[in-house]
């Protein structure tokens, strides 16, 4: 027996192969055109556009630069700072509060507020109109000192005590500390070579002892490390 191709006799075709006819599972929904949303669009560039401003603004920014006041030798805490301990530093404009170059001859009118390092760029709160150092029921004395009175490399700033150390002869004397802290306020003396001239701040009340022992070479001075 053999299968035959031929259409039905009647002409109709068969229903599995009527086009389009195939099942339910072949019949899809129409599908809405996407609706458009104009405003996030909008929203959207205007945040691209946004991030290349801000972008932009911030690449500029970085290449302004301003002058700064720059330290660069030790001034200690309470001193006057010299026009010799200042340099111009240019830096980036990062909103800090550093001390503009330009008012340079004010700073040298004031006092540091903390021991200036070299290398640190100066912000206002680190300097001030007045000092504890040399105010009211401060004095400053001079000394003379001999080798072995005062430590190699003692410097100007530096926190001292301050040591009676009697003659030898003076019997039953003992050495005592007169000042517990006074500060160095110089080293040597203007048109002179240093040698062991020093000025220190001390209270008033003690600065006669002071200058009395001075005078005698009875005075010896160690400096305290990190109490500047």
């Amino acid at each position: 027996m053999r299968i035959s191709d031929k259409p039905a006799s009647d002409g109709r075709v068969p229903a599995n192969e009527r086009p389009g006819l195939s099942g339910p599972a072949s019949r899809g929904l129409p599908v809405p055109p996407r609706e458009r949303k104009p405003a996030l669009a909008a929203l959207a560039v205007l945040l691209i556009l946004g991030g290349a401003l801000a972008t932009t603004l911030l690449v500029l920014r970085s290449g302004d630069r301003v002058s700064a006041v720059g330290i660069v030798q030790r001034v200690g805490a309470g001193q006057l700072i010299p026009a010799s301990a200042m340099k111009e530093v240019e830096i980036a404009d990062t909103g800090v509060d550093y001390v503009p170059w330009r008012f340079r001859g004010e700073v040298e009118k004031t006092y540091a507020a903390v021991t200036l390092l070299p290398g640190t760029l100066l912000t206002n709160p680190m300097v001030t109109r007045s000092s504890e150092e040399l105010g009211p029921g401060k004095a400053i004395v001079g000394l003379s000192l001999k080798a072995g009175q005062a430590p190699v490399g003692m410097g100007k700033g530096d926190v001292v005590q301050v040591i009676y150390v009697p003659a030898s002869g003076k019997g039953s004397a003992e050495q005592r500390v007169l000042a517990p802290a006074a500060r160095v306020h110089g080293i040597g003396a203007p048109g002179r070579s240093g040698g062991g001239l020093v000025s220190i701040v001390v209270d008033a009340s003690i600065s006669p002892v002071v200058a009395a022992y001075a005078s005698s070479g009875e005075i010896a001075l160690a400096v305290l490390p990190g109490a500047g």
